[in-house]
């Protein structure tokens, strides 16, 4: 089968591969039909390569139709459509009747003290090969696809799959209070999502900062006050608590990440990590604070005393200082973590309708195929020609 691959910073390719096979009794195989690309996948293209390794197969935001079942499988059959979540999880174990399936004590990659397995990423994670391919073997055929109805396009549903869970959990993690304000850091995939899902569930006033024009334009158009970044580069703070009654605002989601501009010295460590032999910059990450932290340093100085930082962007140092003074003095509240898809599921279902209220069908900017993988990879980094979302269409 055509699979996208990694072979090094910067570089990914679609290669020929070996077609998946059942292995356990609860394996499904999925044969591939959309597939997204990731703000999370771009790690893996420029920071994450010490943790990664030539030919991983990439990808965690698939869906498709199952084409083979294990003998024990009997929620699905062949012929059925299925979106796979990003995070593997057995549905059955404590961390999974807690919801929290993202912690999946089954699949918990313990080699390296991490949370459950999940497809498409680094060794850090159990390295299972992902779903940007034409196939996917699906493990817990039983419990962890989400069986959605045939007709729709994949657009309605394939979200399900990571953006649509994280960007709620984001916004319930944000506990924005009754007619509160609620900020959005990055209006990507999760950031933009966040700020459909803050309006549909009430929140009185969302804003979101971006530096990038399109991404500002498009939150507009769906009714959220925009800040450019580049703009009100030095007053933002001052700007925020100005149209929030001068504290700030009472939540704040960070939808950025360890991709945050402006800290020299995190590019340099990031560099540098790129530069060492991978065992030596494992090690080096796992020890240093590698991350760009201004997002989150600028939420912490943006929300108001009181109030909820919200964390989903993806953050990879384990030394990265933080402002522990500031955190206590305003009495912040902080949540985080990978979505929990599955716990989600039932709530985000019944919005995915034809009247759309999340805009899901018109949410890919891009819709390409599987073997323009390489150049979309490379406009998304770059965050040119308009993308901020793509689907691969094996």
């Amino acid at each position: 089968m055509k699979a996208v691959t990694w072979h090094g910073r910067r570089d990914v390719r679609v290669d020929t591969v070996p077609d998946p096979v059942i292995k356990e009794s609860t394996d499904v195989i999925v044969r591939i039909t959309s597939s997204g690309i990731c703000g999370s996948d771009l790690h893996l293209y420029e920071v994450m390569g010490p943790f990664m390794g030539e030919g991983d197969i990439l990808g965690h935001e698939p869906m498709g139709v199952v084409e083979e079942v294990g003998a024990e499988v009997t929620e699905l059959k062949a012929g059925d459509r299925v979106v796979v979540p990003f995070n593997i999880s057995c549905g059955t174990c404590f961390m999974c009747d807690q919801g929290l399936q993202s912690q999946c004590e089954t699949t918990q990659v313990r080699e390296h003290g991490m949370g459950a397995a999940l497809f498409g990423y680094t060794k850090l994670y159990g390295q299972v090969p992902g779903g940007q391919a034409e196939y996917l073997r699906v493990p817990f055929g039983n419990t962890l696809p989400i069986k959605v109805p045939d007709g729709p396009p994949d657009d309605r549903f394939v979200y399900l799959s990571d953006v649509l869970p994280t960007a709620w959990q984001a916004v319930h993690y944000a506990d924005v209070p009754k007619d509160g304000s609620l900020v959005v850091l990055g209006l990507g995939p999760i950031g933009d999502m966040a700020t459909r899902i803050a309006l549909h569930k009430g929140v009185r006033q969302v804003i979101g900062v971006d530096l990038v024009a399109e991404r500002l334009e498009r939150a507009r158009n769906n009714g959220v006050e925009t800040l450019d970044l580049l703009q009100h580069h030095g007053d933002l703070v001052e700007t925020i608590r100005g149209m929030t009654n001068g504290r700030g605002p009472d939540s704040v989601i960070d939808a950025v990440g360890m991709e945050a501009h402006g800290s020299l010295a995190a590019k340099i460590a990031q560099q540098v990590t790129g530069l060492l032999p991978d065992a030596v910059a494992a090690r080096f990450m796992q020890k240093a604070g590698v991350d760009r932290l201004n997002a989150l340093h600028m939420a912490i100085d943006l929300v108001r005393r009181g109030g909820t930082v919200s964390l989903s962007g993806v953050y990879g140092g384990m030394a990265d200082p933080m402002p522990m003074l500031t955190i206590f003095d305003k009495q912040i509240q902080l949540r985080m973590g990978q979505a929990n898809v599955r716990r989600w599921v039932d709530q985000i279902l019944p919005l995915l309708t034809d009247d759309d209220p999340l805009g899901v069908d018109s949410f890919a900017t891009h819709h390409l195929p599987l073997t323009d993988a390489p150049r979309a990879y490379e406009t998304f980094q770059k965050k040119q020609a308009g993308m901020v979302k793509v689907l691969l269409r094996p």
